[in-house]
């Protein structure tokens, strides 16, 4: 099989083209990102998303950026609220604001939104942490003020245990867990008040808007993440770090499946968050293994999740070798393909993984491609914003 029979040139009619080529049409429409801020990969990124508004009924749009911050981006590409500079600034964590086809996609989709009745959404889907974590309150106190009582304590003492963010959100618990609270006497009551305000939910639902009830949802399901990923911040066992970066991918894939509820929406986030094979990682020693959000979310969604992985040809000034998978879809005739991976992986054998001497990029690993549905390849990315 000649690889062009795997492949055509990414645009509206080719993405349609892919869908229908699925066993379902997915509810998560997964691009993932061989590497963050990569000029071109946006700008494609937001190609697609507006054809599958405009021809496939696409109405939500999902980004590896904060869950709580994304509400500011979704309030204002929905009702109008703030200044769009504004929006950049508070509604994207990673430093994702400042990336110009971020930008773009907030002005479009609010430009969009002014036009039409039926809305489109607007949703980050990590949680509010990186290597260390966010504090609880934001979360902890909008779902306390969403229910009504009895509350299982006061806001006085809801206060009083979370007492000053800083405590929370101190960087040094990424590298020595005994600077972490996460296993005080107070963050252990606050996990169980936790729980209980996210069963008082339950009880709740009925006397909620649907707005309210999505908030609260979300604000419940990141109280208790957040609290949980503290407490094994404070561990000090080797796994620790599998562990947590297995909770930071349950945490994602929470979100994406409440996100599947609002009906069609893209996910764009790494590679590694969106596949559907087991994430492996070397970190000093050790390799960590976890699921990713996009595992987990299929094993939940099944074929109405869906996964394009991409990939780069020359990416700065690297150039893939030859018998790598970079290499062999480099010979394609288009700057932009869309690939049949599974047919891809019939079509090539005996191909070696490509080395990046970019930490920041991750390679195809031709071992996995029979794991993805499809492959956006750009022949060139030279917008590359330098990391580190």
């Amino acid at each position: 099989m000649d690889i062009k029979d795997t492949a055509r040139p990414l645009d509206g009619s080719g993405v349609s083209a892919f869908l229908r080529s699925l066993p379902a049409k997915p509810l998560l429409l997964g691009l993932g990102e061989a590497r963050h801020f990569v000029g071109e990969l946006g700008e494609l990124r937001n190609e697609i998303f507006r054809h599958l508004v405009e021809h496939e009924g696409y109405r939500s749009f999902a980004i590896e950026s904060d869950c709580l911050m994304g509400l500011v981006v979704d309030d204002y590409i929905t009702t109008g609220a703030g200044t769009l500079d504004d929006v950049m600034e508070r509604g994207f964590s990673h430093s994702f604001g400042a990336f110009p086809a971020n930008r773009e996609l907030v002005r479009w989709m609010r430009a969009y939104n002014e036009e039409h009745d039926e809305k489109l959404r607007f949703f980050g889907f990590d949680g509010p942490l990186e290597y260390w974590a966010a504090s609880p309150r934001q979360a902890l106190t909008a779902l306390y003020a969403l229910l009504d009582g009895p509350l299982p304590c006061t806001r006085e003492t809801l206060d009083t245990l979370l007492g000053p963010d800083e405590r929370w959100e101190n960087e040094a618990t990424a590298m020595d867990p005994s600077q972490s609270i996460g296993q005080s006497a107070d963050a252990q009551r606050l996990r169980l008040i936790a729980d209980d305000l996210v069963a008082l939910l339950d009880t709740q639902a009925p006397r909620l808007s649907a707005e309210d009830r999505e908030q609260a949802a979300l604000y419940g399901r990141t109280a208790v993440g957040l609290l949980r990923y503290h407490y094994w911040m404070a561990d000090a066992s080797q796994e620790r770090w599998a562990r947590l970066s297995a909770l930071r991918d349950a945490m994602m894939a929470a979100n994406l499946r409440a996100i599947a509820e609002q009906g069609p929406a893209l996910v764009f986030a790494s590679n590694l968050h969106l596949q559907r094979n087991k994430t492996l990682m070397p970190f000093g020693d050790q390799t960590l293994e976890w699921w990713s959000a996009g595992a987990i979310a299929e094993a939940h969604l099944g074929d109405r999740y869906a996964f394009l992985a991409s990939a780069f040809g020359t990416a700065g000034d690297n150039t893939p070798p030859p018998d790598t998978v970079e290499g062999v879809l480099s010979a394609l005739p288009w700057d932009h393909s869309l690939i049949d991976a599974r047919r891809l992986a019939q079509a090539v054998t005996k191909l070696a993984p490509r080395i990046s001497h970019d930490f920041a990029y991750f390679p195809l690993d031709p071992a996995q491609l029979d794991m993805i549905d499809g492959i956006v390849f750009l022949k060139q990315a030279v917008k590359l914003k330098k990391l580190g």
